[in-house]
């Protein structure tokens, strides 16, 4: 049973109906233990009545005498002759006990009560099983509008599921009708208290889906823009192939279209690694791994760029450490953070990089001898296309775009500062 609206009412009905089984056997029961205490008032009653009567008159006997009468009258003197008896009932014994007594008679059983004077004893006696049908039908008139009141019930607990729930079907109602381009919150005024917190929820992922909706589409777009030029040149370069006159320009055009084609893999590449880093990708397992090796690996991929710009590059990583991530993509963010440290730094220069565990955080350091970045630009160069024209770089500007990203995914934070050799200074802690 999937229906929150069945469920409830059926709950409810249940707890009705239990509710009522137990209050009609609570008053059932009530009614017939006050009906049978008034029978036996009744019963007291009566023979305290006759005990105070001196003699009685003959119209007082036809009276106790009336065959409809449910009570039997007995009356002995002290020594155990009959005086008189409402009427013949043979099976009655003829000696009373005193108080109240249940006796056998005549196949049933009579509830009779005695009482005893000087000169007589007093016995009235009353069939038990008429005592329980009279208190029977008390009881029943007790309980009977109970039966009218629980189908009543019922309808008001139906309506009521049906309003509380109503704002669910509202809010289902509201989100039914919306397309794929509706990310706009849902309305929270009026809500529930029970209710506000999953519309909150969802207003957060459509919040969060609104967001991931945008950075593709703002990613689409920059990346359209961004290989539109690399692709132009690359067909411009093509033309200057086909029109070169000599085996020198051949070569020449050979070469520069060779470029062309490598920085336009670099920047594809590039765009391809950010769009696996971004909000809203499919996400990959992590595991635990040695972030010594990773960065190892990133360097050594690094060093045929270093030894074609003359940079020493140096690792210094002693001993293993420890964290949980995506080894793809700690990948990725090592190799752009050693490539761009190698990329900037001039001929001849010195590129660091570390791994340690600094304040039992896991850390990456790398230290080159560029020319940095001043501290109003270091927010700045994590956007994605943002570029800084030096040494003659023309960088793809989504290197530290995808650390930043990629940091992110395994909450760890990413800062610039000035390096000890002179350039720029990254820093990657993990949490």
């Amino acid at each position: 049973m999937k229906s929150l609206r069945v469920r409830l009412l059926i709950a409810l009905l249940v707890m009705l109906a239990v509710a009522a089984a137990i209050m009609g056997v609570l008053t059932y029961r009530s009614v017939i233990a006050e009906t049978e205490s008034i029978f036996d008032y009744q019963l007291k009653q009566m023979a305290l009545s006759l005990r105070d009567q001196g003699e009685i008159a003959p119209d007082q006997a036809r009276a106790f005498a009336d065959e409809q009468l449910d009570f039997v009258v007995q009356i002995w003197t002290v020594d155990g002759r009959t005086i008189y008896q409402s009427r013949q009932h043979p099976d009655l014994p003829a000696r009373a006990l005193l108080g109240f007594a249940d006796i056998l008679a005549g196949g049933q059983t009579w509830r009779t009560f005695s009482v005893a004077t000087s000169l007589r004893v007093i016995q009235v006696a009353q069939p038990l099983n008429i005592r329980e049908r009279l208190a029977a039908n008390a009881a029943l008139h007790s309980v009977a509008p109970l039966l009218i009141i629980a189908p009543l019930l019922a309808l008001v607990v139906w309506w009521v599921a049906a309003l509380t729930l109503r704002p669910l079907r509202d809010v289902a109602a509201d989100v039914q009708r919306r397309d794929e381009q509706s990310l706009t919150p849902l309305p929270t005024q009026g809500l529930p208290e029970e209710v506000s917190p999953l519309v909150s929820a969802l207003n957060a992922l459509l919040a969060r889906l609104s967001q991931s909706l945008d950075t593709q589409r703002a990613f689409v777009s920059d990346a359209a823009h961004e290989l539109r030029s690399p692709l132009t040149a690359l067909k411009l370069q093509l033309q200057l192939l086909r029109r070169a006159g000599d085996e020198a320009s051949r070569e020449q055009a050979v070469d520069v279209l060779a470029a062309g084609i490598d920085r336009a893999s670099r920047l594809v590449e590039q765009l391809l690694a950010l769009a696996r880093s971004e909000p809203g990708a499919p996400s990959t397992a992590m595991e635990p791994l040695d972030l010594r090796e990773v960065v190892r690996q990133a360097v050594a991929d690094t060093v045929p760029l270093a030894l074609a710009r003359n940079v020493k590059l140096e690792l210094f990583a002693d001993a293993p450490v420890q964290v949980v991530g995506d080894r793809v993509a700690l990948a990725v963010l090592a190799r752009n953070l050693v490539d761009n440290a190698v990329r900037y730094s001039p001929q001849g220069a010195r590129v660091e990089v570390r791994v340690s565990e600094k304040g039992g955080a896991p850390t990456i350091q790398v230290d080159d001898a560029g020319p940095g970045i001043p501290p109003s630009e270091r927010e700045r160069v994590f956007d994605r296309f943002y570029r800084r024209s030096v040494n003659d770089e023309s960088g793809t500007g989504l290197g530290l775009a995808i650390v930043k990203s990629v940091a992110a995914r395994h909450h760890a934070s990413v800062t610039l500062d000035d390096s000890p050799l002179s350039g720029l200074s990254v820093t990657v802690r993990f949490s």
